[in-house]
């Protein structure tokens, strides 16, 4: 995928305008595919810890006959215990259940055909559904990424006055303003006299920050390894590009949220 990440990609992607869509069983192939709509569909592929080998066959049983409920898709599929459960957790098991831990529940169910218990009807999960925070988090521990809300649009409210990527074209050359984002990637160059760079996304872009050989120093762990950042610095304008230099940063706490690693170099 390049530089970025397959996570920053569609985040890019859906600042565009362009609709993304998840993984789901009756509707994704191994790879991403493409809408009638110029959608994008996220393929199997981007599952962690999914085989190949089960995924051809649902396409194999999926292509025979569609899936009608769960239980329908758990007799023709040949997923481990695990993989279910990392599907179900994704939300890709959606359209046969009501919820994602609906779906953990149902997924659960031992398969039985033939005997007196046929044709039951399997019982209401008794869980509540995942909640914003919880659906990102389960996206990013099941695919190191997420179709939902970007990790910044959940997090925003409790940190006011932060400067949004989107506006930063709005400030001028010198102004002393504070942003935050999560760190999707740091450089320090070894021609850069020990300056690192920053590259920080929120929900609507990416923010470049520059950091000073001194300050790197100063903060160092908190610069190479925290997931969010919040940085107080001056705007610098260069060449219709728009650059932080750092005075100050610190940690920003995403409180549960657990997401992708950042793309880093020495």
């Amino acid at each position: 995928m390049g530089f970025y990440s397959p996570a920053t990609l569609i985040s890019d992607a859906k600042q565009h305008g362009i609709p993304v869509r998840p993984v789901c069983v009756v509707r994704s192939h191994w790879d991403c595919t493409l809408g009638e709509d110029d959608s994008i569909r996220l393929g199997f592929s981007h599952v962690q810890g999914l085989r190949r080998e089960p995924v051809v066959c649902l396409l194999e049983e999926r292509d025979r006959k569609p899936f009608d409920s769960m239980p329908d898709f758990l007799a023709r599929t040949r997923f481990a215990a695990d993989e279910r459960r990392q599907l179900a957790s994704i939300g890709a098991l959606n359209t046969l259940s009501e919820h994602r831990r609906s779906a953990l529940w149902e997924s659960e169910r031992p398969v039985r055909t033939g005997d007196l218990f046929e044709g039951l009807t399997v019982p209401i999960a008794p869980l509540r559904k995942m909640n914003a925070t919880e659906r990102t988090q389960a996206d990013f521990a099941g695919l190191r990424l997420t179709t939902g809300p970007h990790p910044m649009a959940l997090i925003r409210e409790r940190i006011p006055n932060i400067w949004r990527a989107a506006d930063l074209v709005l400030g001028r050359d010198g102004l002393r303003i504070v942003v935050a984002g999560q760190v999707i990637c740091r450089q320090r160059l070894g021609t850069a006299k020990g300056v690192c760079f920053i590259s920080l996304e929120d929900e609507t872009g990416i923010i470049n920050v520059i950091v000073t050989a001194d300050l790197f120093e100063a903060r160092r762990l908190t610069v190479t390894s925290e997931a969010f950042l919040r940085v107080e610095g001056l705007i610098q304008l260069r060449h219709n590009t728009v650059l932080i230099q750092a005075r100050t940063l610190d940690r920003l706490d995403p409180g549960e949220l657990q997401t992708s690693a950042s793309h880093d170099f020495a």
